[in-house]
């Protein structure tokens, strides 16, 4: 018959031969196995994910999980442990923990005391974007009053994005709509990765060159995750901004997106459409109100003719009526009325002495007979 094979823990080591048989309660048992652990392991560094992160209201301590794809490991952070960026922490961040590990022995469940944390991913980038942001602060890199205010009609601008991204193609969309006789003179870098805030500040400072020929700089990019816009948040890229003489637009990511850059220029615009929106504001209200001028101008135009023509009209209504030649004729018929006038009295005045004449010589030969 074969002998078993020995297993991982050797009990017969962990507890001397004549304890073999001791019974040991759950206490003990926890006990012993908590002081091996803290013997054997003691203090570790280990990587994963936050998860079931839960702060104690009472006490102010932090409980969470921390996983990876295999298993997991709960960890608790003292209050009083001197931990900088615990309020960093949260549901899916991942870390890198130091600590000890130990066991709870009030359930039986091992542990890891936490006393040291550095982010990972994005949580390493949040912090590193805070103290950037802190330290430009502190020097009056955002400062409101140090903002210039972009000229109301540009004639050119410097525009500093990829040639092949998507924010060029609604950048020159929305000026081609609203003021097509913008010029622009582009600038193509790369937008993230390696080298891309290198590349982005030498083109701000390119542009500075030509500055009496450039009313202003937009600096732009689509969305994209916080590792994709973090050439915006580069110390380089803040410095080549606040250092241009030419007042400077950052319109980088979407609407919820900030960056380094965006708090340094002179305007932040949500998208790079409402970037080229604000820019070409002035030339484009210009047009509508030119527009409307014009449209205004015509409508009095044709009011005032007609008018003139009502006016024309009554004016000439009134000097046919006063018109010499009308006077004349009405003087001729009032000549002919009063001819007329004079042939029907005379007629009735003949006709009346012949009556009186006849009505004599009736009367006559009444006293008269034999006249």
């Amino acid at each position: 018959m074969s002998k078993p094979a020995k297993s991982q823990w050797n009990f017969g080591e962990l507890f001397p031969t004549e304890q073999t048989r001791r019974v040991l309660s759950v206490s003990e048992l926890t006990t012993q196995v908590k002081r091996l652990l803290e013997k054997q392991i003691g203090s570790v560094w280990v990587s994963g994910e936050i998860t079931n992160f839960r702060l104690q209201g009472g006490s102010g301590h932090i409980y969470f999980t921390l996983k990876d794809a295999g298993a997991q490991l709960s960890c608790v952070l003292f209050r009083n442990e001197a931990v900088p960026h615990r309020e960093l922490m949260q549901d899916g961040q991942k870390v890198l923990l130091q600590g000890e590990v130990t066991v709870y022995e009030a359930r039986g469940q091992y542990q890891m005391l936490v006393r040291a944390v550095e982010l990972q991913g994005v949580g390493a980038l949040q912090l590193k974007f805070e103290q950037l942001k802190q330290k430009l602060a502190a020097e009056g890199l955002f400062a409101t009053e140090r903002k210039r205010a972009l000229p109301r009609y540009p004639q050119c601008i410097g525009l500093v994005t990829s040639a092949t991204g998507a924010a060029i193609r609604d950048v020159l969309h929305v000026i081609q709509r609203r003021h097509p006789g913008l010029e622009i003179i582009l600038v193509p870098c790369r937008v993230q990765g390696d080298g891309a805030a290198r590349e982005i500040a030498a083109a701000i400072r390119l542009l500075n060159e030509f500055q009496s020929a450039i009313d202003l700089i937009l600096v732009t990019r689509g969305g994209g995750s916080l590792e994709d816009l973090w050439a915006f948040n580069e110390e380089a890229v803040a410095r080549a901004i606040f250092e241009s003489e030419l007042p400077v637009v950052s319109a980088v990511g979407h609407e919820i997106d900030f960056t380094i850059a965006d708090f340094v220029a002179d305007l932040r615009a949500a998208t790079p459409s409402v970037a080229a929106e604000i820019i070409t504001e002035g030339m484009f209200a210009s047009r509508g109100f030119v527009a409307s001028v014009a449209e205004a101008m015509s409508f009095h135009a044709r009011r005032g003719l007609e008018q003139a023509r009502e006016n024309f009209d009554t004016t000439a209504q009134r000097l046919a009526q006063v018109h010499p030649k009308r006077w004349l004729a009405e003087q001729a018929q009032r000549l002919d009325d009063l001819h007329d006038s004079l042939l029907r009295c005379a007629r009735q005045g003949a006709r009346e002495q012949r009556m009186t004449w006849q009505n004599l010589v009736a009367r006559l030969r009444l006293v008269r007979p034999g006249q």
